[in-house]
């Protein structure tokens, strides 16, 4: 699969899990949590010890989630998403996304060795509707990238 099929693929799934939401509500994980809900997805914060996040519910962990979940957003440290990874596919996961910083050559490897479908090291609101700064900047990505 191509990246830009693994894109489409994830961004076709109504419901996605974000693990990496912080508590005072200002991470990147916070902000991709509104932007997609913006955007018309179900969004799922998980988070190991917050019970809400603004006016967020949270959940502990991914198969706590109501509804099933085939597309994980993955904003937490390298090591942090080892594990984040393994809980998504146990979850029933299909996708998963490696926003920037979270991806390592390990992380990717754990994904494929579990068929898991990866995006590894895109800014997922580059792809997801992209509305103001994020539209510019995948413009610039993609000038870039056919140069």
């Amino acid at each position: 699969m191509t990246d830009n099929e693994a894109i489409q693929a994830f961004l076709a799934e109504p419901a996605i899990a974000v693990v990496g939401v912080s508590r005072n509500g200002k991470g990147f994980g916070n902000v991709a949590c509104r932007e997609l809900r913006a955007k018309g997805y179900h969004v799922y914060p998980i988070h190991p010890v917050a019970t809400t996040i603004g006016d967020m519910r949270c959940y502990t962990r991914i198969a706590d989630v109501p509804e099933p979940i085939n597309a994980v957003l993955v904003v937490v440290s390298p090591t942090a998403a080892l594990d984040v990874v393994r809980d998504a596919a146990s979850a029933g996961a299909r996708h998963v996304w490696l926003q920037q910083g979270a991806q390592t050559p390990q992380v990717v490897d754990v994904c494929r060795e579990l068929r898991l479908q990866v995006v590894a090291g895109k800014c997922i609101l580059m792809y997801a509707k992209p509305t103001g700064f994020h539209r510019l900047h995948r413009w610039a990505h993609d000038v870039f990238q056919r140069a």
